[in-house]
């Protein structure tokens, strides 16, 4: 599945796991402790504090903490291309199975109704792709991120590449942590 979600998205690390805690030296040991439990790097790994939940959404979380630095564009532009093949694909497999089952609407114009079925097709595609680059569960995470570090809590977030980092992160995080969130 995760590899389904890498090509998918063109990113090496599609998950987020993030930790609270009540203290700068708690997210320290916690980073430490992760760092020592995992096969995670330090570039994959990044703690803020109260004053970041004040700043802007790409400064909290940037680039710079992915480990792929590639940046959202790309992800967008791969997921509506995808979504919109993959909606197209869709609306042709339906008109040929309305054609095939004698539908007498398509059969009196099939041209229109390729265009008609193939077209909806693309467009209700490019929308997924639309919804799916938005990343909903990412926005949990850093949603939950933000209102601790607002209450003055600090948080380590981790970027996970593979199953077993992700594993590893819950884990470790979830030993001394107040909260624990991943992205799917």
């Amino acid at each position: 599945m995760l590899k389904l979600k890498q090509a998918f998205f063109g990113e090496k690390s599609v998950t987020k796991v993030a930790g609270l805690f009540a203290s700068r030296a708690g997210a320290d040991d916690a980073v430490r402790d992760l760092l020592g439990a995992s096969n995670l790097t330090a570039v994959q790994v990044r703690v803020l504090g109260p004053g970041d939940g004040e700043v802007e959404r790409n400064a909290a979380f940037d680039r710079a903490v992915e480990p792929e630095q590639r940046g959202i564009w790309r992800t967008m532009i791969r997921a509506h291309v995808t979504m919109g093949a993959l909606g197209l694909l869709a609306g042709v497999l339906l008109y040929w199975v309305l054609m095939a089952s004698g539908n007498r609407a398509l059969e009196g114009a099939p041209g229109i109704g390729f265009v008609a079925l193939a077209g909806f097709g693309i467009t209700f595609g490019l929308m997924l792709g639309g919804l799916l680059a938005l990343r909903p569960d990412h926005g949990r995470v850093m949603g939950l991120v933000r209102r601790g570090l607002k209450s003055g809590n600090w948080a380590v977030i981790a970027h996970p590449v593979d199953a077993g980092q992700t594993h590893q992160a819950v884990a470790s995080l979830a030993g001394t942590s107040l909260k624990v969130v991943r992205s799917f």
